[in-house]
Order: C-alpha cells, then sequence, then structure tokens
C-alpha cells in the first residue's frame, strides 16, 4: 500500500484489528524438532511473534494449497472504469508464482476471482476509507461487503478471502489496502471469516502489494519503521529486504527466518550454530531443479531467550533477481517485537557506504550482505562471521565463531 517516502515509494501497512483492538487467540500448536530446535524462539503473545517453536492455528499455514476468492466491489457513486478480468491480472499469477519460487514449490496460492462486480449499498464516500479508518466506517464496509457477496458467493469454500474495490470510486484510498483480522469472527456460509484482505490499490496497483499483505494473512509481521510523525524513512529496519518490509524492495525473497515459520524450510536446513561451525549456505532465492536438496540455507546464533542472530546467503536469482548486492545476510530477530515495531534488523556490515540510489528503498542497506573475503563481528553477540568462499554454484562458505 502507499505510504510517504523520499522516493514517493510505498510499503505495506500494519494488519489491524477491525472491530476491537485486541489479539486473535493462539489456536492449536505443533512443535518443531531436530538439530535446529535449540534456535528455534518460542512464539509469544507479541502480534505476529516470530517465534518458530510451534504454529499459530489462528492462522491458515501455507504448506498446502490454498484457495482464495476475490470479490470485486462497486459503489453507487461510480462507474467502473476496469473489469474484473483486468483486475486480476494486476495479482495473478504474479503472486502466485512469487509464492511457489518463495516456498521452493510447497505452497500454491489458487486464486478464483468473481466475473462480475457486485455492487455495495452506500456511495464509496460514505465510508471514510483512508489508511487509519474510523472503526465503525470500516465495520460497515466489512459488513456490507460480506453482506451483498455473501448472494453470490459460498465462502466456506475458501481459506483467503479478497475484498477487492473499484480502484476509480471517488472514495477509495490506496493507502487502505490491509489485512483487517477480526475480534469476532464475521459467519457466512457455515465457516468463520477470521480476517479478509481489503484492496484499494490504484489500477495497475504496487508491485508485489498482494504477497505482502497475504504474508499478513500468514502471520508475518509488518518489517518498516512507520514515523510516528509520517515523516522519514520507513526502510530503516530491513531495507530491500524481504517483501514484508518493502513490496519495491529489490530483493523480496522473504527471510529464510520466515520461510522456517511458515514451514517452507525445516530443521534439516537450518543450522543452529552453537560453537564455532564452518557452514555451506546456498542463496536463499535459489530455486533447486525438481529432485535436488534444498540445502542448508539459514544459520542461527541464539543471542537470548527471545532473540537471535540470522546468517543467510542471497544472489540474484528467484524472487531477488534484481537484488543491489550478493553475499551474506545477517539480521536479528525478537520475538517479543510485535508487527511494525522491528521485529527484524539488518545488520549493515557496510557502515560507512551505500548502493543503487537510483534504484533501492533504502540505500545505507542496498550493499549491508559481507561478500568473500569480508569478516563482521557482530556487537553484543560475541560472535564473528567470516565469508571465507564462494563455490562454482553460487553457495557460500561461512566461518561463524561463537567465541564459546
Amino acid at each position: 500500500m502507499e505510504r510517504p517516502s523520499p522516493r514517493g515509494l510505498a510499503a505495506g501497512l500494519v494488519s489491524l484489528l477491525a472491530l476491537v483492538a485486541t489479539s486473535l487467540v493462539a489456536g492449536p500448536a505443533a512443535a518443531a524438532t531436530g538439530d535446529a530446535t535449540p534456535c528455534a524462539l518460542p512464539r509469544t503473545p507479541a502480534h505476529h511473534s516470530l517465534g518458530v517453536d510451534r504454529w499459530n492455528g489462528a492462522y491458515p499455514r501455507p504448506d498446502h494449497p490454498l484457495d482464495a476468492v476475490m470479490v470485486f466491489l462497486s459503489f453507487p457513486d461510480a462507474r467502473p472504469a476496469t473489469t474484473p478480468a483486468e483486475l486480476t491480472a494486476d495479482y495473478f499469477p504474479a503472486t502466485t508464482r512469487f509464492f511457489q519460487r518463495a516456498s521452493y514449490g510447497k505452497f500454491t496460492l489458487r486464486p478464483h476471482p468473481q466475473r462480475e462486480w457486485i455492487r455495495m449499498p452506500r456511495p464509496s464516500t460514505w465510508y471514510g476509507i483512508q489508511r487509519d479508518w474510523a472503526s465503525d466506517r470500516r465495520s460497515a464496509y466489512l459488513r456490507d461487503a460480506i453482506r451483498v457477496a455473501d448472494k453470490r458467493v459460498d465462502f466456506s469454500r475458501y481459506d483467503i478471502v479478497y475484498l477487492v474495490a473499484d480502484p476509480d470510486a471517488p472514495g477509495v484510498d490506496s493507502d487502505a489496502t490491509k489485512v483487517v483480522n477480526f475480534d469476532r469472527p464475521l459467519h457466512a456460509d457455515g465457516t468463520d471469516i477470521r480476517r479478509v484482505v481489503t484492496v484499494f490499490e490504484q489500477h495497475p496497483p504496487d508491485h508485489n502489494v498482494l504477497a505482502h499483505e497475504t504474508g499478513h494473512v500468514f502471520d508475518l509481521p509488518d518489517l518498516y519503521h512507520r514515523p510516528t510523525d509520517g515523516k522519514g524513512d520507513w526502510d530503516t529496519y530491513v531495507g530491500d529486504w524481504d517483501v514484508m518490509g518493502s513490496q519495491f524492495g529489490l530483493a523480496p525473497d522473504l527471510f529464510g527466518w520466515h520461510k522456517w515459520k511458515l514451514g517452507w524450510l525445516d530443521d534439516r536446513q537450518v543450522v543452529c550454530v552453537q560453537s564455532d561451525r564452518v557452514v555451506t549456505l546456498e542463496p536463499m532465492a535459489e530455486v533447486p531443479v525438481r529432485g535436488a536438496s534444498l540445502g542448508t540455507r539459514l544459520a542461527v546464533i541464539r543471542t537470548g531467550e527471545g532473540s537471535a542472530v540470522a546468517v543467510e546467503a542471497r544472489g540474484s536469482t528467484g524472487n531477488d533477481l534484481s537484488t543491489c548486492a550478493e553475499g551474506v545476510l545477517l539480521y536479528r530477530v525478537r520475538n517479543e517485537t510485535p508487527s511494525g515495531g522491528g521485529p527484524v534488523e539488518v545488520l549493515d556490515t557496510h557502515p560507512d557506504s551505500d548502493a543503487c540510489w537510483e534504484r533501492s528503498v533504502y540505500p545505507p542497506l542496498a550493499d549491508a550482505p559481507l561478500r568473500v573475503g569480508e569478516t563482521y563481528s557482530v556487537p553484543g553477540a560475541h560472535a564473528t562471521i567470516e565469508v571465507a568462499d564462494r563455490t562454482p554454484s553460487g553457495a557460500y562458505t561461512v566461518r561463524i565463531t561463537t567465541g564459546t
């Protein structure tokens, strides 16, 4: 969704509760097992906690195909200038392909777009659509949308609901695109609707915006920094790295920590570093050929009860094809920091330089990865990372010294 920045670009918006600002109650959980377990931070009550020891059953886990319905909403005060088919093409198959690559083929998002506009009962201007939406008007919009759509849509067939508004209606504000979680689920067709993605994007929309918002549906947090006064840089936490920070990022593939949480990396691809160790890391966004092993993708150094430093390789491949820099990326993870508060912070191993000013969302972090031959001591972690070599296949040989 749109937000101010020096480059006039935008990133996602913090997911807000629709009716009451309380967290969803956690559902059934499944524990992680294996060599990586000592480094698996526990999930906490923080909104979109990055704990990975168990899954929050209140959210659908994308470790199997999921079906998403796209409902297109028009208003009495505007005649749509686009068609549902045109708007569908703005998002699909691009979003499905993004997740197929990010998950190494383990997850498929299956869209089911409606073919016709469904008329809302009130003018678009009545709902007061905007970024920080008045709860009563937002709730009215959601109730009206589900009620009118229920006449044509069997919601029991779908795992995800996208409510796509006519982008040319006078009251529609693209800044209001977000995921809305319900404190009390809406009920339709014998099923509970716990959350919806409200889409108010322009046509064509922001790049990767639906991938960002769908990430929230899977319990992933916002990684950008929202200035309290609405001014200044939004990308100071992670820059171009990970679509949950910026949908405009040059390297939007999800962090390995996110993939571990979602189940796309299992403990065989994650190394918990508890003493000095040499690991070979395959680039995170590289999709192996059919039948080939994923290899080690993530190394983790536990730094506290609720914190860790993650080490992963990033290269110009897959979702990261347009990356500004290749190398070994380091970042801190905190399980008690909520969405939007900085649960992930990329470590800038080149603090005195920046890169890709013409393309990057935050040039100071665009060249954050370590290059071959470079060494970095992690502040406060008693750990030193050295990139010793890069293999002919593109993997990085990394020497990690913990001081223990």
